[in-house]
């Protein structure tokens, strides 16, 4: 019965944040976006030596964007406009946008593994990193 009830709890969580996503998408998303820019910032400051390396922040940065790949669900039709920054690209080429995502995500779970120092993290967040880049530099609206 215990286990039932914990069972039917999970679910309902798990719907409760899908029809959060589908109510409104553009928010899911900047909330995930948001998220992995400030872990970026960690990350950066780490590689600069402006903050002492931590294994554990460090596999957080990745974990963080592997969390990335749920944004697939979160680019529906409807939500092309608003306030977003996401460009109609996205929407007219959804499988390069959507290899890019499953690429970012795949490259950080593998780094999280890879990591054990600051000299690897420094080379598995470069490399990371510029999966972020070339997405923004096609799907996103330029920052003025």
């Amino acid at each position: 019965m215990m286990i039932r009830t914990v069972l039917a709890v999970a679910a309902l969580a798990i719907g409760v944040t899908a029809v959060t996503a589908q109510q409104d998408p553009i928010k899911a998303r900047q909330a995930i976006m948001k998220a992995n820019g400030q872990q970026a910032g960690i990350g950066a400051k780490m590689v600069k030596g402006e903050e002492p390396f931590s294994l554990e922040k460090a596999k957080k940065i990745f974990a963080t964007y592997q969390d990335v790949a749920k944004a697939h669900e979160l680019f529906p039709d409807s939500s092309k406009t608003g306030d977003t920054a996401a460009l109609p690209t996205i929407w007219e080429n959804k499988a390069d946008f959507d290899a890019r995502l499953t690429k970012l995500a795949t490259e950080a779970k593998a780094a999280e593994a890879k990591v054990t120092d600051l000299d690897s993290f420094k080379t598995e967040f470069a490399m990371v990193v510029k999966n972020c880049g070339g997405c923004h530099e096609t799907y996103r609206k330029k920052k003025t």
